[in-house]
């Protein structure tokens, strides 16, 4: 499948300035894509575009991947309706750090050449930038953005000069990298078009010569028509720190029937036939979710390796089938952060166990729930009543796994 072909089939066509994407199918060409220090992690919003990313590297294309060490300093103001606040140097650079790391682990064994931003404008004087840059950007291309009219509108929140310059400085980082690298192309969200043509525009009245822009749509949650990758906890980040892999692997364990479809073309490196297999055997039989276990390994192999994969694959297979009689003490230990969890002397009963994970509020209430057959547990232990004890020889590994209904599981350690 060509590049242009594999692009639309997985849904990575917006907008572009290239006259026919095709052209995407010739000669190799070489294209940069960036991604500013704003937080210690990039999102499944940047792993969306960091797997187009990789459908250009595997058809032939070179790579630059940026860092945004300058641009971080401002902060992107398009789509945001107040000022950002400053971040401090540190961060920024913790941050870096940090986001280098994941460019290394998505694009592992893949050929790129990483770049700061920060390079090329520590250096140069503000006099010299307005020189060189600012005369030849119009102030008419500038105000005619639709985030700056927002902001300068009489309820507006107004903007400062160093928001209003921001795409001036993303627009020098084209021209610094066709000049330096020979990049021709920049590819990123729909959301960064605005500031991509400023460095089109750039490229054009400096060198006389074209530049182009591709960008890949958003991807919005079909269910509930919102930015996807935002949950009622906040975004779904590629840092295990901020986003753990069993986390990580739910959620996308967890996304909706309508979607599975479009998330696995995007976010996982299967090829069409591949793929049309998955989604005749989910449309045969969708009460077994093919679709979204498969996505799930594959994106979670993607971002945190096979042998998290592999883990969080175990860990869900038996949360379902509520079997853990395989489990090993380091597999439990991934759950201790994930479920509600509690350490209990061995003899403590089952009552005060549920109280401490809060699966009951009272004695009264575990002792019910247990009454009506509420509570079970897929250990040795046979929970008959509310002084059930809990000994370290009807465990695994010494822990017990403890569900209320259909769902809400609890993880307790018998000391």
């Amino acid at each position: 499948m060509k590049l242009s072909e594999e692009l639309t089939w997985r849904g990575f066509v917006n907008q572009t300035t290239l006259k026919d994407i095709k052209e995407l199918d010739k000669a190799p060409l070489t294209f940069y894509w960036g991604v500013d220090p704003s937080a210690p992690s990039m999102t499944i919003g940047h792993l969306a575009m960091a797997m187009m990313v990789r459908h250009f590297i595997s058809h032939g294309h070179k790579a630059v991947l940026l860092i945004g060490g300058a641009t971080g300093m401002i902060g992107d103001p398009d789509g945001k309706s107040e000022e950002r606040t400053l971040k401090p140097l540190n961060e920024i650079e913790a941050n870096k750090k940090a986001i280098v790391s994941q460019y290394e682990k998505i694009f592992k064994g893949l050929d790129f050449k990483l770049v700061d931003n920060l390079e090329w404008f520590k250096s140069m004087g503000y006099l010299q930038f307005l020189r060189e840059i600012g005369k030849h950007v119009p102030m008419r291309q500038m105000l005619g953005r639709e985030f700056v009219q927002e902001r300068l509108k009489d309820n507006g929140a107004g903007i400062s000069y160093a928001e209003f310059s921001y795409a001036l400085i993303q627009g020098y980082d084209f021209l610094q990298l066709f000049k330096e690298l020979g990049v021709t192309l920049q590819v990123a969200g729909s959301d960064q078009w605005g500031n991509s043509i400023a460095g089109v525009e750039l490229v054009r009245r400096i060198t006389g010569k074209e530049a182009h822009v591709w960008t890949a749509p958003l991807i919005i949650n079909k269910s509930t028509g919102k930015k996807f990758g935002k949950s009622e906890e906040g975004a779904i980040w590629l840092d295990q720190a901020m986003t753990s892999s069993f986390k990580f692997y739910q959620f996308w364990l967890n996304v909706d029937d309508e979607s599975a479809e479009d998330y696995l073309k995007i976010y996982t490196l299967l090829d069409h036939d591949k793929i049309q297999s998955i989604m005749t055997e989910f449309r045969a039989n969708p009460g077994q979710r093919l679709a979204q276990k498969t996505l799930a390994y594959e994106v979670t192999k993607v971002v945190h390796g096979h042998e998290q994969a592999e883990i969080q694959k175990k860990i869900s297979i038996s949360l379902f089938s509520r079997d853990f009689h395989e489990f090993s003490a380091k597999d439990f230990e991934q759950l201790e952060g994930e479920l509600p969890y509690v350490e209990v002397n061995e003899g403590t009963n089952i009552a005060d166990a549920l109280i401490s994970t809060g699966l009951a509020s009272s004695k009264s209430d575990a002792r019910n729930l247990i009454a009506s057959k509420a509570i079970t547990s897929s250990q040795l232990i046979d929970i008959a009543s509310g002084e059930t004890p809990l000994l370290k020889s009807a465990s695994t590994e010494g822990y017990v796994v403890v569900f209320k209904g259909k769902k809400y599981p609890a993880l307790i350690k018998v000391k």
